[in-house]
């Protein structure tokens, strides 16, 4: 018998409960990209001015190597909580009060040591959060609406990262910028756990824990594997183009305030993607179809990393933002309700959508290892972006390997 928290759901959610998660999903990635597009390189210059580059790489590929294996983790822990109050929010409350927490000692870290364990606190618990929220979406939103929420969801995580590289760039030191980070995560977080809407699974169905199962085989899966590449190569593109971004305007365009020119940048790429992501997943949800819009949205993206390649300037900047606030619109909303479509198990959600958000992660971790190079010995910024370019156009043209989903 199919229990009510392993069932499909078919009842469409309430606009406030889009709202909430939504809400608090601008605080989980305010206190994410705070630190990532501002507070950790001004950290790391800091601390180790001589080997800026080096130290921001270790941090940040050492941080995403955490987030990696903490998201999964979480995520299939949550599948497995027998709380009164559901399966997801209580791991959504420890992991808000625990990134919080983390966000204050990376505030007072004295050495790249010290910064390297917090941030990786930071991603541990921020990343217990993430898996709950995401897990919550194939728990309560029915298929027909998943595009519109992926949308909603993807807005929300584009004004977190305006928010938090504004209170960085804003709050005038970095103590400042993560106190203000810290902050505002637990404030947007409280509408979401005031709506307690959860599904409760009971002790006896509890499934059992079994490390073999964050293994999801291709043979046996192969849809959710080739969607699990497809978002792999399209973040890895992603990642190789932002975690210099910082010292691209500061040393190859030469922007005389690459603090305030990476919050710029930011802003336009969102005011672009909130005109598509909504709009892109209702689309999807209309026409029942997934691929075509991640391809047109890779090809888009793609393009707007050959301007960066080719058009080293700050206008070239601007307009590459704006492109790819576009593509990346339609791909953030629909890649999320795709994915949702190609999960194994109703038992496994949390899990398998954390084993997804490796695909996230693991370009975080390689980034900087492919990155550094590049720009120290192999041609620099042009051929860098040229890079992110041809793979995060070789993913969005293996979305159409999946078969299950149109």
């Amino acid at each position: 018998m199919t229990i009510t928290a392993l069932a499909e759901p078919v009842e469409r959610i309430p606009a406030r409960w889009t709202a909430a998660i939504s809400l608090a999903n601008v605080g989980l990635f305010t206190a994410w990209y705070g630190p990532i597009q501002v507070l950790l390189g001004k950290q790391a210059e800091s601390l180790a001015p001589q080997s800026k580059e080096a130290a921001l790489g270790l941090v940040v590929g050492v941080g995403a190597l955490f987030s990696m294996l903490a998201n999964p983790v979480f995520g299939a822990l949550s599948d497995r909580t027998t709380s009164r109050y559901g399966r997801r929010l209580p791991w959504t409350v420890l992991g808000a009060l625990g990134g919080a927490v983390s966000l204050l000692l990376l505030a007072g870290a004295p050495n790249v040591a010290m910064m390297l364990l917090a941030w990786c606190l930071v991603q541990i618990t921020l990343n217990a959060m993430f898996a709950a929220i995401v897990a919550a979406v194939p728990d309560q939103v029915p298929h027909p609406q998943r595009g519109m929420v992926g949308g909603w969801l993807g807005v929300a995580q584009t004004l977190g990262i305006v928010v938090g590289s504004g209170l960085a760039a804003a709050a005038g030191g970095l103590v400042a910028g993560y106190l203000a980070c810290a902050a505002f995560l637990l404030v947007a977080t409280v509408p979401y756990l005031m709506m307690r809407r959860d599904s409760v699974l009971p002790p006896g169905q509890r499934p059992p824990w079994n490390w073999r199962a964050f293994w999801i085989s291709p043979r046996r899966h192969p849809d959710f594997g080739w969607a699990w590449l497809t978002r792999f190569l399209i973040n890895l593109g992603n990642a190789i183009a932002i975690v210099y971004l910082l010292y691209f305007l500061q040393d190859r365009v030469r922007y005389p305030d690459p603090e305030g020119g990476v919050f710029t940048l930011t802003a336009i790429y969102a005011a672009t993607l909130l005109l598509t992501v909504v709009a892109g997943g209702i689309a999807s949800d209309r026409l029942g179809r997934r691929r075509i819009f991640v391809l047109v949205s890779g090809i888009v993206v793609a393009a707007a990393a050959l301007i960066l390649a080719l058009v080293p300037t700050w206008t070239g900047a601007v307009i590459a933002a704006a492109i790819l606030g576009l593509g990346f619109g339609v791909y953030t909303s629909v890649d999320f309700a795709l994915m949702t479509e190609v999960l194994p198990a109703a038992t496994d959600r949390g899990k398998d959508l954390g084993v997804i958000n490796i695909a996230n992660t693991l370009p975080q971790v390689l980034a900087p290892a492919i990155a550094a190079p590049i720009v120290t010995h192999l041609g620099g910024y042009p051929i860098l972006y040229l890079v992110c370019a041809t793979i995060g156009l070789t993913g969005a043209v293996l979305v159409y390997r999946i078969r299950s989903v149109r």
